[in-house]
């Protein structure tokens, strides 16, 4: 009994095997080498730390040799068996025509005739083990006909209500439970869902960049990774969860844009601040929504701020947002998307308004983000630092002039001036060139009215022209305003003077829609004289 147990091997630290080397030996290359190298006679101890599978394999080891070869190989240990196989070098060199490594190879070649949760359980079994070149050659050729099947199963079935894993010819998963499974689910487009979440996340990484390489609906593929998160997540260590999520955020990026709903980026975005995920993926989250951010409502821009933070919401990742936005360049940004996003961000500007830890310099930097080009008013602006400034009632003159910089004056209408020039929360001398401002469009409209030539279009549509050729002029004026008069003692004339001025403008603008009327009247008769008579009426405006 003795002579058949002279050697005792440790399997990883989990399990002492007694064997007889001898038999061992005459199937394993390795073993045959190692005991070839030593003269020591009677018993032996060998301890390998890394053995494919362990325990369990390493008995299949010692049954396949002490049977000569006589042992089942089914798609339950086909995974254990080929990796041990591997490691042991039991193959034809030192085992003849009956060796492990080649029997394991025949099974392999048969993956096609394999149902999908034999698959799934090789699958399983091979993502286990030790990380060898052999399992990496092993884990390529599950994935390739699991990824396969799904493919297969698509083309007969490219309708997703149907697609399913026994909706073709050759039954691909036709068993019992995979048939109930299809009937009780809510959606057969989603039906390898579930099956996959016992994957881990290495394995899922792989299986996409497959299914993006076939060309797999993006869409579809997005929807997995969403649900793999949620499914992960219930049971995962916080370290677990780091790295599932950096993958699913990685792969999402390698998407179209479009297959990936904004709602569901902002819900891994709120996960994902709870976890130490690296600074690539990071970017690439907030990259893939800054770069959609005229698809955002304000709800989604109301993220809370980081622990240790004192602001109500996250201005900073706002910021960040706004930044991979406008990196794409002018050009390449259309100027509705521009637009869409300055007014959620003037309609962010007031929720964040009232926050009474918000600093001006923050305030500001918000505000200014984007160019003045992207507003066609500013009221919205006005308003966010009306609020502003109501609840920083401690704020320097200085501080409340740097503040209302951020204002086009040019872009205000005549409400939100005249509301400006009464408002004793703001600076003097932003009354004055509120102002100012409502003078030079007073005078634009006068000029347009008087000018013969701008019958030819719309009397109102210069009332903001030569904004930009002004402001030096403007700039001047305040300047001599300030100068020359006190403006205390001056409040009460320029706010009647403003109001005077706003019923002008007001009846201005009405004599300007009257006149407007009765061009398109002119016009229209003339149109209609002209397909009666040869001879055009004498044009009214040069």
């Amino acid at each position: 009994m003795e002579a058949c147990c002279n050697l005792e091997v440790d399997v990883n630290g989990e399990g002492v095997f007694m064997v007889d080397k001898e038999v061992l030996s005459s199937y394993s290359g390795r073993l045959s080498k190692l005991f070839s190298k030593t003269s020591t006679k009677g018993n032996l101890k060998v301890i390998f730390h890394d053995f494919p599978g362990g325990v369990e394999s390493f008995e299949l080891i010692t049954r396949f040799s002490y049977n000569n070869g006589g042992i089942e190989i089914n798609p339950s240990n086909i995974s254990i068996l080929h990796c041990a196989a591997h490691f042991m070098e039991m193959n034809k060199s030192f085992s003849g025509n009956d060796n492990l490594v080649e029997r394991t190879e025949k099974i392999l070649e048969e993956l096609n005739c394999w149902t999908w949760f034999d698959l799934l359980g090789a699958l399983k079994q091979s993502q286990d083990l030790a990380s060898t070149a052999n399992r990496a050659d092993l884990l390529q050729k599950l994935l390739d006909a699991l990824v396969g099947r799904l493919a297969l199963a698509n083309e007969a079935s490219p309708c997703p209500s149907i697609s399913s894993p026994d909706s073709f010819g050759f039954r691909v998963s036709c068993d019992s439970r995979s048939t109930e499974s299809l009937k009780t689910g809510s959606s057969r487009a989603t039906w390898w869902f579930e099956d996959l979440v016992a994957m881990n996340h290495d394995v899922i990484e792989m299986i996409v960049k497959l299914m993006v390489c076939k060309r797999f609906d993006h869409v579809l593929i997005s929807r997995f990774l969403f649900y793999y998160q949620k499914a992960k997540f219930v049971h995962a260590k916080y370290d677990d969860k780091c790295k599932i999520m950096e993958m699913i955020i990685n792969l999402l990026h390698s998407l179209g844009h479009s297959s990936v709903p904004n709602k569901s980026l902002f819900a891994i975005l709120r996960v994902a601040l709870n976890l130490s995920i690296n600074k690539c993926s990071q970017n690439r989250l907030e990259g893939m929504i800054g770069g959609r951010l005229d698809e955002v409502t304000l709800d989604n821009l109301l993220v809370p701020s980081p622990s240790g933070v004192n602001y109500f919401y996250d201005i900073n990742l706002i910021l960040r947002f706004l930044k991979s936005f406008t990196s794409r360049g002018p050009q390449k940004i259309s100027p509705d998307r521009v637009r869409k996003v300055a007014n959620l961000i003037d309609s962010y500007l007031a929720e964040v308004a009232p926050d009474p830890s918000l600093k001006p310099l923050k305030f500001i930097t918000l505000s200014m983000a984007l160019p003045d080009s992207a507003r066609e008013s500013f009221d919205d602006v006005y308003h966010a630092i009306d609020i502003y400034l109501e609840v920083h009632v401690g704020l320097s003159e200085e501080e409340k002039l740097n503040i209302c910089c951020v204002l086009n004056f040019e872009k205000l209408s005549s409400e939100a001036c005249l509301h400006l020039a009464q408002n004793t929360k703001f600076p003097s001398r932003s009354a004055l060139q509120a102002l100012i401002s409502q003078q030079t469009k007073l005078k634009n409209l006068l000029q347009d009215i008087n000018d013969p030539r701008s019958c030819d279009s719309s009397p109102c549509s210069h009332t903001h022209n030569g904004i930009e050729g002004k402001k030096d002029e403007t700039s001047k004026q305040i300047v001599l305003y300030a100068g020359n008069l006190d403006v205390v003692a001056e409040n009460e004339k320029l706010r009647a003077h403003l109001q005077g001025m706003q019923w002008r403008v007001t009846q201005l603008e009405k004599a300007c829609r009257k006149m407007q009327t009765q061009m398109t009247k002119i016009m229209r008769s003339r149109s209609s004289s002209s397909r009666n008579n040869t001879r055009s009426l004498p044009k009214l405006c040069s």
